[in-house]
């Protein structure tokens, strides 16, 4: 437990006291700041008060900082790939078939329960530290904060859309050229566990390119400009180009008219969409510093494309 005193300056008269006290605690999210005043942890003038309230100029707001834990969730030994960590930061590569963070049908078994194993200081961050999310069968780069200062950048840099994502995918059809598909998404309006582009949905967009073309099926690069639930599965079966095995968003198997077995049990074989979070950049939360990492493709995607170059060739 720790103390902040702060004394809001004449210049900010006016402002509501939540605004004025995030200009003067960088360090934390407005959303934390919101939940001292609410708890009671943040004191004006010795005093409750109300967010919305507006500041009259020398007030003295006392904070009480609680270090505790912002989940119950259960750290577990379970290995993880860590491609890079200093005292802010970490990279990871989740494999295939992990799931991020504990949730309905997944309480425990999870990226988050390994990382609270790996580092129990993040007990004491939301969501231990995880500022974005993979689908449970996408591999590839995620970073996860190690300060709330991080988390705080990390989150805003996210918002931003500053922070740059590449996927590599494989699809099915055969793809002349890259694109672009800017279209809105939200729930589908008639299943409520897809997401689908709809008109009323958030502002979406997905840049790809061609990596490697097939008779039927090409390996794409994809861009994230934004970061919707599902996106790049959602935007590549709205241009029906939708992901190899991707079972909610592209369907049953699609095999070409003179598929041989060997291409037959490949498609069959292969039991996750075809993504992985290849490309991570960002700029460094604490130093500034601008930063990449790279992942390589995981050993089912590898086999796969190397049984479309010899079974589905152009």
């Amino acid at each position: 437990m720790s103390q902040l005193q702060v004394i809001i300056p004449d210049r900010l008269i006016g402002q509501r006291i939540d605004s004025a006290l995030a200009q003067m605690l960088p360090d934390y999210s407005r959303s934390k700041i919101t939940s001292w005043v609410r708890s009671g942890d943040a004191l004006l003038n010795g005093n409750t008060f109300k967010p919305k309230e507006k500041i009259l100029g020398g007030e003295i707001v006392s904070v009480t900082i609680k270090q505790e834990k912002t989940n119950d969730w259960q750290a577990e030994d379970i290995a993880i790939d860590v491609v890079y960590e200093d005292d802010d930061i970490l990279v990871v590569n989740k494999p295939v078939g992990l799931v991020t963070h504990p949730g309905a049908g997944n309480w425990s078994g999870t990226l988050a329960n390994a990382l609270l194993h790996y580092d129990s200081s993040l007990a004491n961050l939301d969501r231990a530290g995880i500022v974005h999310r993979l689908d449970k069968n996408t591999s590839g780069l995620m970073v996860v904060a190690r300060s709330e200062l991080a988390q705080k950048n990390l989150v805003e840099q996210l918002q931003t859309h500053s922070v740059s994502r590449e996927y590599s995918a494989v699809v099915y059809g055969h793809m002349i050229s890259g694109g672009t598909v800017d279209e809105p998404i939200g729930r589908d309006p008639k299943d409520r566990i897809r997401q689908a582009v709809v008109e009323e949905g958030k502002h979406a967009i997905t840049h790809y390119r061609v990596i490697d073309r097939f008779a039927n099926h090409t390996h794409v690069k994809c861009i994230l400009e934004t970061g919707r639930t599902h996106q790049i599965r959602v935007h590549m079966s709205y241009i029906d180009h939708p992901l190899i095995a991707d079972s909610m968003y592209g369907g049953k198997i699609r095999f070409p008219k003179k598929a041989d077995d060997a291409l037959k049990n490949a498609l069959k074989g292969f039991n996750r969409q075809a993504l992985h979070a290849k490309k991570l950049s960002l700029t460094h939360p604490i130093t500034g510093e601008s930063m990449s990492w790279k992942a390589p493709l995981p050993q089912d995607l590898q086999e796969l494309l190397q049984v479309l170059s010899e079974f589905d060739p152009v």
